[in-house]
C-alpha cells in the first residue's frame, strides 16, 4: 500500500483497518536516537530521510514527504531545530517543513538552486565544519559539486549519495553511473573519510552498512580501490 512504497505510488481500493497503527510508527528507530522517516519523497527520486533526536535541537536529515501523520510524529518527538540538506536532489518538501517547524534549513552554496535560494544557513567551506560537538559536517564534492555528509557522535555517517552498500558487490561503494559532477573528486572525497570513525552508513539511496570502526575502515579502503578501478 502507499505508506509502504517509497515514492507512494503503490494504492488500494479498501482502507486497511491498521493504518493509523502502522503510521504511527514512523519514524522507525535506527539505533540509539536516530530514526529512518520513510513517507519517501518521489520529488527526491524515492531517497531515504533520516531524523536525530537531541536535548539540544532535533535535525532532519534532507526531506521526506510533508505527510501529516509524519508531521504529528515529529512534534510529539520535539520539532525540528535544523533541517540539513546535503544535496541538491534531496530537498523535496523542504520549504514546507520550514514552514511547518521553523527550523533553520543547512546547504552547501555550490547546490544552492531557485528552489533553494531562501535557505537559512549557507555553508561555503570546503573543509569539515563543527556544527556541534557532536555534529560534523564533511564536504564531499562528487555526486554533485556541493555535496556533504553528515557525522553524527563519530558513529552514524549520513551518506546520502556519497557511499551505501552494494549486495551485488558484498562492499561498500559508490554510484559511478549517477555521479552528476566529477567522479575524480569524489574518489578524492572518499578518501578524506578514512580520517573519520564511524559504524552506520545511513544513504539516500542503496542499502544501510553498520559494523565495528575497524570493518569500516577496511570496507572503505575496498570501496576505494574499487573506485579507483572503475
Amino acid at each position: 500500500m502507499t505508506i509502504s512504497c517509497p515514492t507512494a505510488s503503490i494504492g488500494t481500493t479498501e482502507k486497511p483497518k491498521d493504518i493509523r497503527l502502522v503510521q504511527k510508527t514512523f519514524p522507525l528507530a535506527v539505533e540509539d536516537n536516530v530514526y529512518y522517516c520513510g513517507y519517501n519523497s518521489s520529488k527526491s527520486y524515492g531517497a531515504a530521510s533520516y531524523f536525530i533526536q537531541r536535548q539540544e535541537g532535533n535535525i532532519l536529515i534532507d526531506s521526506p514527504r510533508f505527510t501529516p501523520p509524519l508531521v504529528k510524529r515529529l512534534e510529539e518527538l520535539g520539532g525540528l531545530s535544523y533541517m540539513y540538506l546535503t544535496h541538491k536532489d534531496d530537498v523535496a518538501d523542504h520549504q514546507k517543513f520550514q514552514q511547518h517547524f521553523k527550523c533553520d534549513r543547512i546547504l552547501h552554496r555550490d547546490d544552492i538552486t531557485k528552489e533553494t535560494s531562501n535557505v537559512e544557513i549557507v555553508l561555503s567551506e570546503t573543509k569539515k565544519i563543527e556544527l556541534a560537538p557532536d555534529l560534523l559536517i564533511i564536504p564531499v564534492s562528487g555526486h554533485t559539486k556541493g555535496h556533504t555528509v553528515l557525522l553524527y557522535k563519530n558513529k552514524f555517517l549520513f551518506t546520502r549519495d556519497h557511499l551505501a552498500w552494494s549486495p551485488h558487490l558484498n562492499h561498500l561503494y559508490a554510484f559511478r553511473r549517477y555521479c552528476w559532477y566529477s567522479w575524480s573528486e569524489q574518489v578524492k572525497s572518499m578518501e578524506k573519510l578514512l580520517d573519520y570513525t564511524f559504524e552506520w552508513v545511513l544513504p539516500g539511496h542503496g542499502r544501510r552498512y553498520h559494523n565495528n570502526s575497524t570493518q569500516m575502515q577496511q570496507q572503505m579502503r575496498q570501496c576505494l580501490s574499487w573506485m579507483k578501478r572503475q
